[in-house]
């Protein structure tokens, strides 16, 4: 598992899979939890609460992979030169 993340690529290719996976998490939260709270039992209406709070985390990790990954990809490019 190391050794995937060592190259700056792999570690872009998870961060963009994060920040969709978050981005989608949270829309359908908001979605779920605020616009049919009425017609959902409880434990539907806690986890779509629990993706509204998942969801950005997911977005703040994701992009924060993301910087890293271009920062590594920049400083190899720099190096190669």
């Amino acid at each position: 598992m190391f050794t995937y993340l060592s190259c700056p690529r792999n570690v872009l290719h998870i961060s963009n899979q994060l920040l969709l996976g978050g981005l989608a998490l949270l829309v359908v939260g908001v979605f779920v939890a605020y616009g049919y709270e009425g017609r959902l039992s409880l434990p539907t209406l806690v986890a779509a609460h629990a993706g509204v709070i998942l969801g950005p985390t997911a977005l703040k990790i994701g992009y924060v992979m993301r910087l890293i990954a271009h920062y590594n990809l920049n400083k190899a490019q720099a190096l190669a030169c």
